[in-house]
């Protein structure tokens, strides 16, 4: 009876896969210098193995193309060839073309389908190894390697009496040895209801602990009573050993479910490789289509994420690999002409960091043109020119993650093709990360990403407010602090408080997320403390009003329901006590609430002549808060996020007054207007200091250098800033 060779394919996919891997990175190895005798040895034994195993399941492609790599590799090891990058690129683009005949029999698994051999690139091998590896008939050493490896790959038969071999001289050499499997094969179906049930069971245990805590509350109050006759009857003995047992049983199931909890989760977690693997592949395509030479490196591709993440994670991460290599990057030529290295640089780093992954990606390229984003938001009416020139540069490259906002001029198949980094960022959100990028005219751009390492349990807090709990992850929390209710701004209509020289805005979540109010709260209305919930999302930062922290630990968190999957405040649901469902809330949208909700304390009528004041300060929320002030009273604002950035648009512009903070990065608030004073037409311009040093020898400094007025941010009124500006200005 012939031999059924199709039932081997999926075993041969999965030695394959193997195999491609070793060779890939290898051959990476080999390109950063790494070469020696028995790597080429074992990237030639690796793709013998391929050839050999693809032979005898008659997957010729795959199987010619592997023989042609063989000889390369084999002129190599004989040091017949010497090794250049072009040789390496032509073995790369031989193990692209390997995986995707792999790709395409793991689609569809006949033979006969398979596509046709690439007889171009077999030509090129082959030019490449000189002709001089024996490229003909297979010796009997091959022959037998061959049926060596594809055994590997085979079912094994039924227990029989073990084969010997007339050239055995050992007789104990061919006696069968049992050997348990490292590893078994699991349906993904199973597995997901394995996790979904173990998460059950940690809620479930999460309801007895409170159960636990009532039973102790009653034991307490039984205890305390008066009924002192009563605590000596067999019923409180027999009540108070049944508390005392129950205790024992849960405080030891809470460790068993949590350890199974976990490695249940852990059956999960992949490496970053099933990500970073295709990358290297998608980067060479790529670069060969766009005629740009592109080096890859990775970092950190051994660390290990939930199944789910690392299935959401492909479409972000292969967008900002297009996006790199078809906006960063420049040509080879255009490089050379900057002096840069032909070869362009895209860095892929991961990094753990407690429950938290970081992913950089990265290139060495032109970086973002901030100009030309500037025109882009002007042509698509986004905002006005006046808008955009109150922007600082980082809140101006984040118009990049806007929906439709694209730089490219041309639509390809790369890029422009209404799939923008708005996608990104929303697909990255949704899995409670956050996304930031980062760039340098001529030195690149970096897009940065963190994101939890699973997303069946979170670090959560619950508070309380009006009655209502809410959930946040805890990355958006900063800190829990009371403030003295006297310690309060009022600006723009809007509460602040002064948090590490920054001002922080302060919402009512009651008010931001429209809730019915149950009760007036834990606090008293007289109470002059107040405690505060600090939010951040990016560089932003806001404050909630909170009646107090409910808990925080690791809660599993349960996705919405599918017909409230695209709600935008609702992030998922996390069970408190005993069956008690807590909605876990999205801080950036929460944030986007905020931000509408600052919008309609400015008063829009405005005067027609208005005068220009420029703000200088390295906290968004302070240059924000102080914008706000300044537009309602009906003032022109410019905002500059540090020293080096307020000088250069004072001498791009021409501004009535200056308002600057002191400690900043690369130029302080004093350098700052030291340097202004040394311009003639910034002499006399008012220059305010608004900052939280509040040290006589700092007030003295600030005369020194040529401010007009020195304004502590702790004693910060609206009023007095208004009226010193008036009076300043005239």
């Amino acid at each position: 009876m012939a031999l059924d060779i199709k039932k081997f394919i999926h075993r041969f996919i999965d030695e394959a896969r193997e195999q491609l891997r070793l060779l890939e990175t290898g051959l990476e190895q080999l390109r950063h210098g790494e070469a020696n005798a028995e790597l080429v040895n074992s990237l030639f034994r690796a793709a013998h193995t391929l050839k050999g195993s693809s032979r005898m399941l008659k997957l010729l492609p795959i199987s010619d193309t592997a023989h042609s790599l063989e000889d390369v590799l084999s002129a190599l090891r004989e040091q017949k060839i010497s090794l250049n990058d072009a040789t390496l690129d032509l073995m790369l683009e031989a193990v692209d073309a390997l995986s995707n005949l792999t790709a395409h029999l793991t689609s569809n698994p006949d033979p006969a389908a398979l596509p046709e051999k690439s007889a171009a690139l077999c030509q090129r091998l082959a030019a490449a190894a000189n002709a001089n590896a024996d490229t003909g008939v297979e010796t009997d050493a091959e022959l037998e390697a061959a049926s060596t490896d594809i055994a590997s790959i085979t079912e094994a038969p039924p227990p029989a009496a073990p084969a010997t071999t007339a050239s055995s001289t050992n007789p104990r050499a061919s006696e069968p040895t049992l050997r348990s499997a490292d590893s078994v094969r699991l349906k993904l179906d199973n597995l997901e209801q394995l996790i979904k049930l173990m998460s059950e069971v940690t809620i479930s245990q999460a309801g007895l602990r409170e159960l636990l805590q009532d039973a102790r509350t009653l034991f307490q109050l039984w205890e305390a009573s008066s009924l002192k006759d009563a605590q000596h009857s067999p019923l409180f003995t027999a009540y108070q050993q049944l508390y005392q047992g129950l205790r024992d049983v849960i405080g030891s199931q809470e460790s068993l479910v949590q350890n199974l909890h976990e490695q249940s989760l852990g059956l999960r977690m992949l490496p970053l490789t099933q990500i970073l693997e295709p990358a290297r592949k998608l980067v060479r395509e790529m670069g060969r289509e766009l005629g740009k030479t592109v080096e890859l490196h990775v970092i950190g591709e051994d660390i290990e994420l939930d199944r789910q993440l690392i299935e959401q994670l492909v479409e972000p991460v292969q967008h900002l690999l297009r996006n790199a290599l078809d906006h960063g990057l420049e040509s080879n030529e255009q490089r050379q002409t900057a002096g840069k290295n032909p070869r362009g640089l895209i860095q892929i780093s991961a990094r753990q960091d407690g429950g938290w992954v970081s992913l950089d990606i990265s290139d060495d390229g032109a970086g973002l043109d901030v100009e030309k984003i500037r025109n882009k938001a002007l042509r698509q009416h986004l905002f006005s020119d006046e808008e955009l020139a109150r922007k600082s540069q980082a809140e101006l490259t984040n118009l990049i993650f806007l929906p439709g906002f694209s730089t490219s001029t041309m639509i390809t198949e790369l890029s422009g093709r209404g799939v923008g980094l708005d996608v990104v960022k929303r697909s990255v959100e949704d899995l409670q990360g956050m996304i930031e990028v980062n760039s340098q005219p001529g030195q690149g751009t970096t897009f940065s990403l963190r994101l939890p390492l699973s997303l069946a349990m979170l670090r959560t807090l619950i508070v309380d407010v009006d009655g209502h709990l809410l959930a946040f992850t805890a990355q958006h929390v900063v800190e829990m602090i009371y403030i003295d209710s006297q310690s309060l701004l009022d600006i723009a209509e809007r509460q602040v408080f002064v948090l590490r020289n920054e001002f922080v805005p302060i919402f009512d979540p009651s008010q931001l997320l429209q809730l019915p109010i149950r009760h007036t709260g834990i606090q008293p209305e007289h109470s002059r403390q107040q405690l505060m919930l600090v939010l951040q999302v990016q560089h932003e930062k806001i404050a909630l009003r909170i009646d107090r922290m409910v808990d925080e630990r690791d809660l599993v968190i349960k996705p919405m329901p599918p017909h409230l999957a695209r709600q935008p405040l609702v992030a998922g649901i996390v069970n408190h006590g005993y069956r008690q469902l807590v909605s876990l809330l999205h801080a950036p949208h929460l944030f986007e609430l905020a931000q509408r909700s600052r919008g309609k304390a400015v008063d829009s009528s405005l005067p027609t002549r208005r005068q220009h004041i420029l703000v200088v300060d390295d906290s968004l929320n302070t240059r924000e808060i102080e914008k706000d002030l300044l537009e309602a009273w009906g003032y022109q604002v410019t905002l500059a996020e540090d020293g080096q950035d307020g000088l250069i648009k004072a001498r791009a512009g021409a501004f009535d007054a200056i308002l600057t903070d002191v400690e900043m990065p690369v130029m302080d608030g004093f350098t700052l207007t030291s340097h202004l004073r040394q311009d003639e037409r910034y002499q006399h311009t008012p220059i305010i200091i608004i900052t939280s040093r509040e040290k006589d020898s700092d007030r003295r400094r600030g005369i020194e250098v040529g401010a007009d007025a020195y304004i502590v941010k702790g004693s910060f009124d609206q009023n007095s800033l208004i009226d010193t500006l008036r009076v300043l200005l005239g």
